[in-house]
């Protein structure tokens, strides 16, 4: 703080000595606080680097432990062609940690394979699953390569028990740049989505959309059309956030839009269901009327002798249904105990013993409630509604914006989408619904895929059982040779939004 030497006049020693006194008490006093402050506020700095040195280090011992474990008891995988006569058995023995079950599960259905049964036990700090699969056409899987995968990807050299606790499905950056949507679900938005990014001259090569209760949430991996890679410009990307969320912002002012834009890749299936989640999509408005005979039968009781709640889960069955359920579990921080999943019919039922990671069951009616709900929104999120069109053609940018435009045009909303780029080949699935709400159009149907030609936009399913409207649709537009020149791309934005 430093010293001041002040020579005073003697005459005034006597009287100014008092003063001089309460002055200097002050001035040290003054002092002291600030030097208290500075101590207080070094020592907090202090202890947060302490803090955070004991949490890196007891990160680091917990990898070690695992790591331990994991040397001592490694993952076993069997697999089985011979026990079951119409389904692959395949058992995965390891040591047991919150998510373990997801990761298998993902494993499994990210190869597009069927899980017509399971069995799951991981009471006791040990994890002990049986699954019976299929492929896609009900049949074993004799394919050595995938079997191959199989057990590399769960067994004792994989490295999925070890990355659990952080993340499940992320990898390191790619060559595009992915980016995430969260918004209010309106028709025509994936068009006006598209438009932004083909005028910010973004391709459009991988991108998965899903919507429900009015709430819609994407993910889309783009590449920069010049050097087809990904975007680094900070303005560029702002600009990019900043369109995007005008576009989902618009027709609701009162719910929040997001858009994050990063480098990174997660598994998107996984994150669609964590942002729709976040984004408490499975809240319903007051007073509204669910159709029952639609709604999954989701029921939670709890098993007081033995300490846990039990969830059973009756609906139609689909896809990738019992990675819905689990996903959902998982990140509402739920532990599945035991579990038996029986999906041989049309008719899918589920049941599992449940903790909180915490150890308690559920506790509340409210909590119960919730949990209903969130299993309830998990399993709609992924059901197809709607016509499913398939296009397959040579990708260019601008594709997915011309051809959502179209739909738009011809009064179609998108209910889902899956937008795949490979080897230069694009192959886009759609559902579509009519905006109005009335049955789909085949006429209508008709002139889009001879506009977009009928071999490039083809319909799953019979397009004879649609209910045609009886008039002439006013919403037919042709646009000849779409498909052979770049032109179309000229038409920009939606003015309106952006």
């Amino acid at each position: 703080w430093g010293l001041v030497k002040i020579q005073l006049p003697c005459s005034w020693e006597r009287s100014c000595h008092k003063t001089t006194t309460i002055l200097l008490s002050f001035s040290f006093s003054l002092c002291f606080k600030r030097f208290k402050k500075i101590l207080v506020t070094q020592f907090k700095n202090l202890q947060e680097i302490v803090m955070a040195t004991v949490s890196y280090s007891q990160n680091i011992m917990d990898d070690e432990y695992e790591k331990f474990i994991r040397r001592m008891n490694p993952p076993r995988v069997v697999i089985d062609n011979d026990s079951c006569k119409n389904a692959t058995v395949i058992q995965v023995d390891s040591a047991n940690k919150h998510g373990i079950l997801l990761e298998v599960v993902q494993v499994l259905t990210d190869l597009n394979l069927v899980i017509t049964k399971a069995y799951i036990s991981s009471d006791g700090g040990w994890f002990m699953d049986v699954f019976n699969v299929t492929n896609q056409e009900g049949n074993k899987i004799t394919d050595e390569a995938m079997l191959d995968y199989i057990m590399k990807s769960l067994g004792p050299d994989s490295s999925f028990a070890s990355s659990m606790r952080r993340s499940v499905g992320v990898t390191a950056g790619m060559d595009y740049t992915s980016i995430e949507l969260i918004g209010s679900d309106r028709p025509g938005l994936l068009s006006e989505m598209s438009a932004v990014l083909t005028n910010l001259k973004c391709n459009v090569v991988n991108a998965e959309v899903w919507t429900h209760n009015t709430r819609a949430a994407a993910i889309m991996q783009v590449k920069d059309e010049e050097t087809g890679g990904t975007i680094n410009d900070p303005e560029r990307l702002s600009m990019m956030k900043q369109l995007l969320c005008n576009v989902l912002r618009c027709s609701n002012k009162l719910r929040d839009a997001k858009t994050i834009v990063s480098d990174g890749v997660s598994h998107t299936e996984r994150r669609l269901h964590q942002l729709m989640f976040a984004d408490r999509d499975y809240e319903r408005a007051a007073g509204e009327v669910l159709d029952e005979k639609e709604r999954p039968n989701v029921s939670v009781v709890n098993w007081h002798d033995k300490d846990y709640s039990v969830v059973t889960i009756r609906c139609k069955d689909r896809p990738k249904l019992l990675f819905d359920t689990i996903c959902t579990l998982t990140d509402m921080q739920y532990v599945v105990f035991h579990g038996n999943v029986d999906a041989e019919g049309p008719v899918a039922q589920q049941e599992y013993c449940i903790r909180h990671i915490d150890g308690s069951p559920v506790k509340s009616d409210a909590e119960r409630q919730r949990v209903i709900q969130c299993l309830e929104a998990a399993i709609e999120r992924r059901v197809s509604e709607g016509l499913k069109l398939e296009l397959c053609t040579t990708d260019r940018v601008g594709l997915l914006s011309d051809v959502t435009r179209i739909f738009r045009e011809n009064s179609l909303t998108v209910t889902r989408a899956e937008v795949t780029t490979r080897a230069g080949k694009a192959v886009n699935i759609f559902y579509v619904r009519d905006s109005s709400g009335y049955p789909v159009d085949a006429k209508i149907i008709e002139s889009i895929r001879q506009t977009i030609g009928q071999t490039i936009l083809s319909v799953k399913g019979n397009i004879a059982e649609l209910n045609p409207v009886p008039q002439e649709s006013p919403t037919r537009f042709l646009f000849g040779g779409l498909f052979k020149s770049r032109s179309f791309c000229n038409f920009g934005l939606v003015k309106s939004y952006s």
